[in-house]
C-alpha cells in the first residue's frame, strides 16, 4: 500500500488517471479507497462546497487557505491515516501541494506561513508519491470550455480566476515537483491517457511497489 497524491491543472486528465490505476490495483486484488481535496470527510465537502461557489461571502485569500487546512486536518486524521492503517492504497485527488500552488502561486500568499500550516494540519503526513499532470495554461482553459460546452456544468470560483491565475498555479506545481524530485513524478498532460497510465505503472513498478502483488 502506499499514499499517492495527483495533481494538476483542471482539464490535465486526473480522475481519468486515478481510476485507471484504481482499476490496476483492483485487479491484483489491492484495497483502494478514493478520496478528494477539498473533501474527502462530511466536514470537508461542506467546506468544500463553501470554497468553490459562485456566489455569496467569497472568502478573502487567508480565509480561503485556513479553510482548506481545516478540511485537511479532518481528512488525515478520518480518512487517510487509517487507511493507510488498514493496508489501503490511497489515491487523492489534490493535497497539500495543491494548497501551495493555488495559495503561493495563485494568491501570492506567503510560503513559509503556508509550508508550516500545512505540516500542521497533515501532522507531518507526507505523500509516498506526487503525481503531477502537467497541462500548458491555454490548453487547460480550452479543455474547461469545451467541458462547459458539452455538459453544461458552470465553471466554479477557481477555473473562472484569469489567466494569470492559472499561470502562477502552473509554475508553483513545477517549482515544487524540482524542489523534491524524489518524491514527485510530472508527466505530460498532452500524451493521451494510456500512455499516463502506462508511465505511472512504471514508476510503481521501479519504486517496488507492484512487484509483490499477486492477483
Amino acid at each position: 500500500m502506499a499514499f499517492l497524491v495527483f495533481e494538476g491543472l483542471d482539464g490535465a486528465g486526473k480522475s481519468t488517471l486515478i481510476s485507471g490505476v484504481e482499476n490496476h490495483l483492483k485487479a491484483l486484488g489491492q484495497k483502494v479507497h478514493l478520496t478528494r481535496e477539498p473533501g474527502g470527510t462530511p466536514l470537508g465537502e461542506e467546506i468544500r462546497q463553501q470554497l468553490l461557489r459562485v456566489e455569496g461571502d467569497t472568502p478573502v485569500p487567508r480565509a480561503e487557505m485556513l479553510l482548506y487546512e481545516a478540511a485537511r486536518a479532518q481528512h488525515v486524521d478520518r480518512v487517510i491515516r487509517p487507511g493507510l492503517a488498514e493496508g489501503k492504497w490511497i489515491l487523492c485527488d489534490r493535497f497539500a501541494p495543491s494548497t501551495v500552488a493555488f495559495q503561493v502561486g495563485g494568491r501570492g500568499l506567503d510560503r513559509t506561513a503556508i509550508d508550516y500550516l500545512n505540516s500542521y494540519a497533515t501532522d507531518g503526513l507526507l505523500p509516498d508519491l506526487v503525481v503531477l499532470v502537467d497541462l500548458p495554461v491555454e490548453e487547460s482553459l480550452a479543455r474547461m470550455a469545451k467541458r462547459e460546452e458539452k455538459t453544461g456544468q458552470e465553471k466554479d470560483r477557481f477555473e473562472r480566476e484569469e489567466r494569470r491565475f492559472h499561470e502562477g498555479v502552473r509554475a508553483s506545481y513545477l517549482q515544487q515537483a524540482k524542489e523534491d524530485e524524489q518524491r514527485w513524478l510530472v508527466l505530460d498532460g498532452m500524451k493521451n491517457p494510456e500512455d499516463l497510465l502506462q508511465a505511472l505503472l512504471m514508476e510503481m513498478e521501479k519504486r517496488g511497489w507492484l512487484a509483490s502483488l499477486t492477483k
